[in-house]
C-alpha cells in the first residue's frame, strides 16, 4: 500500500503563497487522477484540484485561477502551488487519489491570516 506525506504548509498573510508537495513511498504512475483536498474546522473534507496521469486538471470553482496543481511521476510526488491566497484557504490539506482510496497521510496545515 501507498503511503503518502504532505509537505510545504504554514502560516501565511492574505495574498501570499505556498507551494504544498506530496510524496508518495512509491510509483503513482499506475494512479490515473490524484487530488489535493482539504478540511476546515467543522467541515467536511472537499477535493480542490485534481490531475490525471495526461495532465487534464480541475479544480473547485473557490480556488480556480488562483491553485494549480502538477505531478511528478519519476518523483512519485504530487503539488499544489498555491497564490493569492485568502483566510477562507485555512484548512489542513492532503493529497489523494480520485476517488481516495489511500489510507490518509498527515495532512499539512495552511493558515492563512487576513
Amino acid at each position: 500500500q501507498v503511503q503518502l506525506v504532505e509537505s510545504g504548509g504554514g502560516l501565511v498573510q492574505a495574498g501570499g503563497s505556498l507551494r504544498l508537495s506530496c510524496a508518495a513511498s512509491r510509483s503513482i504512475f499506475g494512479i490515473n487522477t490524484m487530488g489535493w483536498y482539504r478540511q476546515a474546522p467543522g467541515n467536511q473534507r472537499e477535493l480542490v484540484a485534481q490531475i490525471t496521469s495526461g495532465g487534464r486538471t480541475n479544480y473547485a470553482d473557490s480556488v480556480k485561477g488562483r491553485f494549480t496543481i502538477s505531478r511528478d511521476n519519476a518523483k512519485n510526488t504530487v503539488y499544489l502551488q498555491m497564490n493569492s491566497l485568502k483566510p477562507e484557504d485555512t484548512a489542513v490539506y492532503y493529497c489523494n487519489a480520485r476517488p481516495p482510496y489511500i489510507d490518509w497521510g498527515q495532512g499539512t496545515q495552511v493558515t492563512v491570516s487576513s
